[in-house]
């Protein structure tokens, strides 16, 4: 496993700086964020922005494992026309960001909807998911699916029988332990149930329960970094694990994203060397 960084908690930091940053540091992989407001806009990437933005990845050293792409799956008539705009064209870019000889980085998002729409609204999901998988199987682009809390997807239980109607090899998951923390459930359940259909994860550190629950820097809260990296080193995950920086981090007066990220990479490095992993 290795320590990646999310470009979620630098909406407004130039790539060309985020990336010096990060590999200054010492993270080996970054997942730039795509949507509205991050200066990594889907929209105003031109081909030659992509291809420069590629050059800047490879100049740096860096992998890119995922791309974040959020979008709903589960809205209705032009708002859902905009959304599958998006996330198609996120997976086109997706493909076009393929390093030379390997697979080109996940496409993490997002279900939407709320929890008590999974009931009513299962086969509808299952639609819907299904037609986004198949679009990124055919640029070969693996649609990395991440369960939330508040949202349709919110337990281990759905997220395994959605894998499971799905059934492609191109839907996998967006880890994002957090999620399944402020919801009181162990993590040795969560990791045994979801690492091995994950291609990607997100990290963060929480306090408290949903729905008065708070999201952290890592390594500003209680959880147990080191025993989270055993759990998954024995699930068999050998990806990335990407520290993400919440919203409610990102709103607090003064917000500094360039030192959010060092207190993330002392954090995750500390916990990598306590469980033994570098």
């Amino acid at each position: 496993m290795q320590i990646g960084y999310s470009t979620w908690g630098m909406p407004e930091v130039a790539i060309d700086d985020a990336l010096g940053h990060l590999a200054g540091l010492g993270f080996t992989g970054v997942e730039p964020t795509v949507i509205p407001g991050w200066s990594t806009e889907l929209d105003t990437l031109d081909e030659g922005e992509r291809r420069r933005i590629r050059d800047l990845f490879d100049d740096h050293g860096l992998d890119m494992p995922a791309v974040a792409g959020h979008r709903s799956l589960l809205a209705e008539g032009a708002e859902h026309d905009e959304n599958w705009r998006r996330l198609t064209g996120a997976v086109d870019l997706c493909a076009g960001w393929a390093p030379d000889g390997g697979p080109p980085p996940a496409l993490d998002t997002t279900l939407g909807g709320r929890p008590d729409d999974w009931e009513p609204r299962r086969d509808f999901i299952v639609e819907r998911v299904g037609q986004l998988v198949e679009y990124g199987a055919a640029a070969g682009v693996v649609i990395a699916l991440e369960p939330h809390v508040g949202s349709a997807l919110d337990t281990p239980e759905r997220t395994v029988w959605l894998l499971q109607q799905v059934d492609s090899e191109f839907l996998k998951l967006n880890f994002d332990i957090s999620h399944f923390e402020v919801l009181g459930l162990p993590t040795d359940r969560t990791v045994a149930a979801l690492a091995p259909h994950s291609v990607h994860t997100h990290v963060k550190d929480q306090r408290g329960r949903s729905p008065a629950h708070e999201f952290l820097i890592p390594g500003e809260g209680p959880f147990d970094f080191a025993a989270y990296l055993r759990a998954m080193e024995g699930a068999g995950y050998r990806g990335y694990i990407t520290a993400e920086v919440s919203m409610m981090v990102q709103r607090r007066p003064g917000y500094d994203p360039l030192a959010a990220a060092d207190f993330t990479y002392r954090t995750l490095d500390k916990a990598f060397r306590e469980a033994g992993l570098c």
